[in-house]
């Protein structure tokens, strides 16, 4: 991944919404790099659509502000900001073009220069041919990509893409996701909210975790895993005998006899020491070969699970 730049494109301070008397966002603060793909996490109702129509001016914050840029977020900045929602909206009795053409001049967009981007775009994700059709006569990922062109033609500087994966193949999927990187490495900055954690771990490089209204957990990914590591190693390798660590240091979490001597151990060093003691004392004890070493840090699917567990358990013990 690209090194974002440092400079917030977007920057939300101690934002708060309240519907009647639930509380949909409270007080979350977090700044979105210019440049990077910051992936907004949560269980459903966390308060992420919520916060997600308060940056793209649908609502407005009871409480905080929302900075575009260092200036308050207002409707001249509605230009700059694409939105692609979880809940599709077509016209389905309309050509793809002319639908297209429609939603570009909306963003004000001159018609010459929005067929030429359309005609770009539809080249891109292998459309042909299929311009003329309705929208109601495509199938559902053909309808998806529609939506994507539409979001996108006006080129925004900030994309919210909420669950861009939905609807699409294997195939289809991996084509938007080049071209959600290609637009990264352009230089636009892009939220991206989902609950494919595979996806989150491919492609942001910041994410924000909010649960029950309140952000948890924010920062870019590799420091976010970082601060997760346990010291826990998977080693694998041969011995005539199953490895024992009888020693203050070590704790086997699990151990597992293979064919031919072979094993697999997974060990957490205790104590503070260093990977190296415990491979001197599996060579000079047992003995062992070892054949690979790999650090087990967790996946941010894990650490999503446990953060909001622990979160959960917070509040229940409040």
């Amino acid at each position: 991944m690209t090194e974002p730049s440092a400079a917030p494109l977007l920057s939300v301070r101690h934002v708060g919404k309240q519907y009647d008397r639930h509380t949909a966002v409270s007080d979350v603060s977090f700044d979105i790099p210019a440049g990077c793909i910051f992936g907004l996490l949560g269980p459903n109702g966390a308060g992420k659509t919520s916060l997600i129509r308060i940056i793209t001016q649908i609502t407005a914050p009871d409480k905080g502000e929302v900075l575009f840029k260092g200036e308050r977020l207002n409707p001249s900045h509605i230009s700059r900001i694409g939105y692609l929602p979880e809940e599709r909206g077509l016209y389905k009795k309309m050509q793809v073009g002319e639908q297209l053409v429609y939603l570009a001049r909306l963003k004000g967009m001159a018609k010459s220069e929005a067929v030429r981007r359309i005609n770009t775009w539809l080249d891109k994700l292998d459309f042909k041919g299929q311009a003329q059709k309705n929208v109601e006569d495509l199938s559902k990922g053909m309808q998806q990509k529609v939506q994507f062109i539409a979001t996108v033609l006006h080129e925004p500087e900030l994309l919210i893409l909420d669950e861009p994966f939905s609807g699409f193949d294997p195939i289809n999927a991996n084509l938007i996701k080049d071209e959600i990187l290609e637009l990264r490495r352009k230089g636009t900055t892009i939220i991206f909210s989902t609950h494919r954690m595979e996806s989150v771990e491919e492609l942001c490089d910041h994410i924000a975790l909010l649960n029950r209204s309140r952000k948890i957990l924010d920062g870019p990914v590799k420091d976010v895993r970082n601060s997760f590591r346990t010291s826990t190693y998977e080693i694998l390798g041969t011995s005539p005998s199953p490895p024992i660590l009888a020693h203050p240091d070590f704790h086997v979490v699990a151990q597992e006899r293979l064919p031919d001597n072979h094993f697999r151990l997974t060990a957490q060093l205790l104590n503070g020491v260093q990977l190296n003691v415990l491979l001197r004392y599996l060579i000079e004890k047992t003995p062992a070969q070892i054949s690979s070493v790999h650090e087990l840090i967790p996946s941010i699917n894990d650490i999503f699970i446990r953060t909001v567990r622990e979160s959960e358990a917070a509040l229940v013990t409040a």
